[in-house]
């Protein structure tokens, strides 16, 4: 059939398409390892996620859990950084470590075909980390003189504060480190907690992409012979102690031109009913570039390049945040106006096209997050690790969907009061 170019293609809005989640294959290796495969894709490549419960929130000494981490590709009992370094080079793989509040990743990329040759050396990366002392020491080094440039910048000064606000210092979730804990850290204090965390933690994989017909057995060889999942790793209790004062005013930078906003309150996390519809008001208030808080400080007033507002979403708690930087000059008034958006949030429905764009716009960026076995399994990932079901998934969509102005209207009077956000303006 001839294709017609004379009469317009049907234009089908995200909320009308059939979204689903691919389901994931799981199986087990000898030690009890639970892996998470997704195959698919197009091109002969695969990513290899090792998660360890082994985040900030299981030290005892600042700085401990990151370290570790991130010292684990730098040198084994028989090859040194250098050497590991080249050798997933030579196979076109990377190795990446990531360490966040309740679990540290060691993330491997590399090509299909030359797994069985980098998987070994993932394994010795986790049965086998020496910890050489002569890389602790340019570690902290780095991350001293990180620290000191860093501490110049008004913004990161916001971000490390507004936490500890939030849910206090002595909490993973508003806890940094200071100069000392990195000059405190010695060998024997990242040993013991890679043996406890890594050497005989708690593992799960997750793996995705083009997978070579031997890529169980494989990891059940290099991975399943370990002595991981023997002990229980229990999760630790950290009570929340926030700030008594919400208001603050810091000066970190008395030539400053501009300063650095933060407005958060507590938030529920995702297994909150409200959890779903809360993203949609987000998204209307300042989620997206066409957001209220955009249209209004940035387009109309001029008194930033950006701002945005986001809920914070951690396993256990979380936070609805407002983030920007404003000229010295209009802080006040750019703190003033996102305040007059939650208002009229709280007093005035939000208008029916100003709503379908939202949720066409997040069931928009929802599809683009699925287009890939990589981004399947990252959000399963994402799911697993903080005791979601599929159900999230789905309902998440109906909700999105479904949410009407008089409901949304509802969440901004209990959610978007003035009096219940912390305040901070770093100059």
């Amino acid at each position: 059939m001839a294709l017609d170019r004379i009469v317009a293609p049907v234009i089908k809005d995200a909320i009308d398409f059939n979204i689903q989640l691919k389901p994931y294959q799981k199986f087990s290796l000898d030690n009890g390892v639970e892996v998470y495969a997704y195959e698919g894709g197009s091109q002969e490549v695969l990513l290899v996620d090792m998660v360890f419960y082994a985040g900030n929130s299981f030290e005892q000494k600042n700085w401990v859990a990151a370290a570790t981490n991130f010292l684990l590709k730098n040198g084994t009992a028989s090859k040194t950084s250098f050497e590991i370094t080249d050798a997933f080079e030579f196979y076109g793989a990377h190795l990446n470590r990531t360490c966040t509040n309740e679990t540290a990743t060691v993330t491997l990329h590399g090509l299909s075909k030359h797994f069985q040759e980098v998987i070994p050396i993932m394994g010795e990366i986790i049965s086998e980390a020496s910890f050489p002392e002569k890389e602790i020491a340019i570690l902290k080094q780095n991350q001293i003189q990180r620290l000191l440039l860093n501490l110049k910048k008004g913004d990161f000064i916001a971000n490390r504060l507004i936490d500890e606000y939030l849910f206090g210092f002595d909490h993973p979730y508003g806890k940094y480190s200071v100069e000392k804990d990195y000059t405190a850290i010695n060998r024997e204090d990242l040993v013991a907690f890679y043996e406890q965390y890594y050497l005989n933690g708690k593992c799960v994989i997750f793996i995705a992409g083009k997978f070579p017909s031997t890529m169980e057995s494989l990891l059940n060889k290099h991975i399943g012979q370990l002595p991981l999942n023997k002990k229980e790793i229990k999760e630790q209790a950290h009570p929340i102690i926030s700030a008594t004062e919400k208001k603050y005013s810091i000066i970190n930078d008395a030539a400053s031109v501009q300063g650095s906003i933060r407005l958060a309150r507590h938030f529920p996390n995702r297994h909150h009913p409200d959890f779903p519809a809360a993203q949609v008001l987000n998204n209307i208030f300042g989620g997206f570039f066409g957001s209220r808080l955009m249209s209004n400080i940035r387009e109309d007033k001029g008194y930033t390049y950006g701002i945005h507002s986001y809920l914070q979403n951690y396993k256990h708690a979380g936070a609805w945040m407002v983030s920007t930087d404003a000229g010295k000059d209009v802080c006040k008034a750019t703190i003033e106006e996102v305040y007059k958006e939650m208002k009229k949030l709280r007093e005035e429905p939000v208008g029916e096209d100003e709503l379908k764009l939202v949720k066409n716009y997040m069931l928009g960026a929802l599809l683009g997050d699925l287009d890939g076995p990589f981004q399947i399994i990252s959000r399963w990932k994402t799911y697993l690790l903080n005791d979601l079901t599929e159900d999230y998934f789905y309902n998440t969509i109906k909700v999105v969907r479904s949410v009407r102005p008089e409901e949304l209207q509802a969440l901004a009077n209990t959610y978007l009061k003035e009096e219940d956000f912390y305040e901070l303006v770093v100059y």
